[in-house]
């Protein structure tokens, strides 16, 4: 077994990446403070090629020499926004028709392993805040939630692990052929 380079991989070019087919989700991060996280939610992004990244509240946005850090220049290839209030970003893709998910420990929440993408339709996760996670306010205006198994002591993964692992549920179902 011999490692592949760059170039054996077979990226995409920004410019070719740019005019690719994504995956029909689109990220929103509900105050989120770490811009380390934001730095890695665009590198998943990126690598699961989501649609968009909605920043919102005290969530910080680029160019920003922390986030870049992580991000390794994502923040330039998945397109992003910023939003001062999570609900007015919520109201926005709601009238353009995304389905709003959570991802949270809320009452009724699917547990991940039993979610089921629906073909056609388009979805907006949010994730929230590394203390108090999605805010009340954004979980009562989701229409539903999405909650990760988890048998340790913690009950709680880093918001970007979080990040990780939800969208790539929801790349395995929604990604074109490849």
């Amino acid at each position: 077994m011999q490692k592949l380079s760059n170039d054996q991989l077979g990226r995409p070019t920004p410019e070719e990446f740019a005019r690719m087919e994504r995956i029909p989700v689109t990220v929103v991060l509900d105050n989120v403070r770490s811009l380390n996280n934001v730095g890695s939610f665009f590198r998943t992004g990126d690598a699961f090629a989501v649609e968009h990244i909605v920043l919102c509240g005290i969530t910080a946005t680029p160019p920003n020499r922390d986030i870049h850090k992580t991000a390794l220049g994502a923040e330039n290839t998945v397109p992003w926004s910023y939003e001062k209030r999570t609900g007015e970003a919520l109201a926005r893709l709601r009238e353009r028709g995304y389905t709003l998910v959570a991802v949270e420990q809320v009452a009724g929440a699917t547990m991940l392993d039993g979610w089921r993408c629906e073909p056609g339709r388009r979805y907006a996760l949010v994730f929230g805040n590394e203390v108090f996670g999605v805010g009340q306010e954004a979980v009562d205006m989701c229409d539903c939630a999405v909650e990760i198994p988890q048998l340790g002591t913690k009950h709680s993964l880093n918001v970007s692990v979080s990040g990780g692992v939800v969208l790539w549920k929801f790349f395995e179902q929604l990604a074109p052929q490849r």
